[in-house]
């Protein structure tokens, strides 16, 4: 009886053992949140949907006249003949009151509504991060006064303070009603910023940087903000519909962006006495402010799912 010898897998040679090395050597990509979202976010066929409304909406207030030959701001823009006609081949959305395109308004009226959205999301993101990463880190007498004074502004509703101290100052621009906005809705991500703070400082990672000497500097802006920051984009995606929204119903109460200016809210409030006669004069501007408001409500939900770990 003999004895059997099994043979292994024989070793690559010459320019297949080159590459098979080449191969077995590459470093295998490390995995973190932030890669696994963006991978998440790539196959995520409501992110890239609202993604695309989005940088359509951009380029519309930034370029509007890459989407409409005239200006609604130009002598005889509007002519009362046309007063209330209906859509048609040449005129998309038809005419308003005052013989104005709709179409043309509508672009242009992107400008002011996407402005508020973008300058108050930006403004209520950095105050409300950094006052809630202060509080959060710090903790103490500094946490509580900071929570105290943030109770002060979280206890008045976005929309009835913004009806309040917009009637005060009495004009309204794109500018004023971002301020506005964003100083009554910053509290909402201090509380955010200020708990995943908390949640995350006294991790190991954070120990380990304090162990070998870091500083809090260092360690609040290169380990706690990176890990405590995810919650707070997630709420602010939401948050630009819902700002781009509120200044909309300002607008049509009257105390918002103020004519000769335009928004879809001044559109919507000039055109519901014509709605039984007219729909299409405030059917469209409508129709448009949904879709904005829905898009950035999409990017936000896509951007949660992908960074909220308990949903994977």
């Amino acid at each position: 009886m003999s004895d059997t010898i099994t043979k292994g897998p024989e070793a690559p040679s010459g320019d297949n053992g080159a590459k098979g090395a080449a191969k077995a050597q590459k470093p295998e990509r490390v995995a973190s949140l932030w890669s696994d979202a963006l991978s998440d976010l790539r196959r995520n066929p409501v992110f890239i949907i609202g993604a695309v409304l989005v940088f359509c909406l951009l380029v519309i207030s930034a370029v509007p006249q890459l989407f409409t030959d005239g200006s609604p701001f130009e002598g005889g823009a509007c002519d009362l003949a046309n007063s209330l006609k209906r859509p048609s081949a040449d005129h998309w959305f038809g005419f308003d009151v005052q013989g104005c395109d709709i179409y043309t308004r509508t672009v242009w009226g992107a400008r002011n509504s996407v402005t508020v959205g973008v300058l108050t999301t930006l403004t209520v993101t950095v105050v409300g991060s950094l006052l809630g990463l202060l509080a959060g880190w710090k903790g103490g007498i500094v946490d509580s006064i900071l929570s105290r004074f943030t109770e002060i502004f979280f206890s008045i509703p976005l929309l009835l303070g913004g009806m309040l101290i917009m009637s005060m100052l009495g004009t309204g621009n794109a500018y004023t009603v971002s301020l506005v906005m964003a100083v009554l809705g910053w509290p909402q991500i201090f509380r955010i910023m200020r708990a995943s703070v908390l949640a995350n400082k006294n991790n190991d990672y954070v120990m380990a940087a304090r162990a070998l000497g870091a500083g809090s500097g260092r360690i609040t802006f290169r380990h706690i903000l990176p890990n405590a920051i995810a919650p707070v984009i997630v709420v602010a995606a939401i948050s630009l519909g819902v700002y781009i929204g509120a200044e909309a119903a300002l607008s049509y109460l009257g105390i918002g962006v103020q004519p000769p200016q335009i928004s879809w809210g001044l559109m919507i409030s000039d055109a519901q006495p014509r709605f039984l006669n007219a729909p299409h004069v405030l059917l469209f501007p409508a129709a448009v402010l949904s879709v904005t408001v829905l898009a950035f409500i999409m990017l936000g939900d896509a951007v949660r799912d992908a960074l909220d770990p308990k949903l994977r």
